[in-house]
C-alpha cells in the first residue's frame, strides 16, 4: 500500500526534517512508494501565493527529483467526496481521503480527524 503524503509531512520531507519522522513512519517511506496529490501541490501553490507558507517555487519538479510520485485528481476521486460523511471542512483533505480510499492509500498525516474516515492513517510521528 503506497503512501499518501499530507501537505504538511509533504513539507518537512522536502525541508530535510528528518526529525519529525518517527521509526515507523521513516521504516514506511523506506519500504513503500510516497506519492504527492495534485490537491496537495494545489493547496501548496494557493497558501504560498497568499504568503501563508514557504515552499520551492518549482514544488513539481521538486517532488519528482525528491523520488516521490504525483497522484493527479480523477473523476472518480472528485465523485467519491460527496460519499464522504461531514467530519472535516477542509475540501483538500475530503479529496486526499478519497483518494486514499479509491486508490487504497495509507493517508501520512498529523490531522486527527482524517483518521476518523474509513481510510488507513499514519501519524508520521510513530
Amino acid at each position: 500500500m503506497s503512501l499518501l503524503l499530507d501537505t504538511h509531512v509533504l513539507l518537512w520531507l522536502l525541508a530535510g526534517e528528518k526529525g519529525r519522522f518517527g521509526p515507523k513512519t521513516l521504516e514506511a517511506m523506506r519500504e513503500r512508494p510516497a506519492v504527492v496529490s495534485a490537491a496537495t501541490v494545489w493547496e501548496i501553490a494557493i497558501k504560498r501565493g497568499l504568503g501563508k507558507l514557504r515552499a520551492p517555487p518549482d514544488l513539481v519538479e521538486t517532488v519528482v527529483a525528491a523520488g516521490l510520485q504525483l497522484l493527479s485528481i480523477t473523476a472518480l476521486h472528485a465523485e467519491q467526496v460527496a460519499e464522504l460523511p461531514d467530519l472535516h471542512r477542509d475540501p483538500f483533505d475530503r479529496i486526499l481521503v478519497s483518494q486514499a480510499r479509491v486508490e487504497s492509500l495509507t493517508v501520512v498525516t498529523t490531522d486527527a480527524a482524517i483518521g476518523r474516515y474509513e481510510v488507513v492513517a499514519l501519524d508520521p510521528a510513530s
